[in-house]
């Protein structure tokens, strides 16, 4: 186990399952005999509105909060949403986004428009972005509402802890019902990570 405290932000907008992604990643991460720490920030939740949630690990964690350029890893659910909150990332720290686009109030209204270029101005600042169509997957795999655990699964791949341990923080957050669903979210966007990055970009 490595002694550094590592920072992973969970990002979107309300009803994506962003808490209970973050809830999920902290119930494995306490598994595998990390000290662990949650913040939830919440938005406008139920209007579409903003939600985070940080989660920080290690040996010794005495604070919950990410400072800006201090996050090894994001997950965001949503385009604009990886954007906003891209200032968070370390140099080098990567960014796994779910290929979506939501449009905010303002946009809907016609008194903005969405970025066109998020993907240049995230690699812009030097940080490692990794798109996933995380809802076609989840799609694939019984329901579109386990992108979160496709997300999940992705940065799985990235960690060492294995797969039965994230099986089972699965199994104790999600209805049982769609268990299963969601072991196989879990599995595709573990398969679509590991198939495409090198060992020397684990997370810990």
């Amino acid at each position: 186990m490595s002694n550094e405290v590592r920072s992973v932000l969970i990002v979107g907008v309300g009803g994506q399952g962003i808490i209970l992604a973050a809830d999920i990643l902290s119930n494995v991460l306490v598994s595998a005999e990390y000290d662990v720490k949650m913040a939830e920030i919440h938005g406008m939740s139920q209007r579409g509105g903003s939600v985070n949630t940080m989660v920080r690990f290690g040996n010794k964690v005495y604070s919950p909060v990410v400072e800006k350029g201090r996050a090894d890893y994001m997950l965001s659910f949503e385009k604009l949403e990886a954007l906003r909150w891209s200032d968070y990332l370390k140099p080098g720290g990567t960014v796994i986004m779910n290929d979506e686009t939501l449009n905010p109030l303002p946009v809907l209204l016609g008194k903005a428009e969405y970025p066109g270029d998020i993907e240049e101005r995230i690699i812009a600042k030097g940080i490692t972005l990794i798109a996933v169509d995380a809802t076609a997957q989840a799609e694939e795999s019984g329901s579109a509402r386990a992108a979160n655990i496709v997300l999940l699964g992705c940065l799985a791949s990235l960690m060492p802890i294995g797969k039965d341990v994230w099986h089972a923080a699965i199994e104790r957050r999600v209805p049982p019902k769609t268990v299963e669903i969601n072991k196989s979210a879990f599995e595709t966007g573990f398969a679509y990570i590991y198939e495409r990055v090198t060992a020397d970009e684990a997370l810990i």
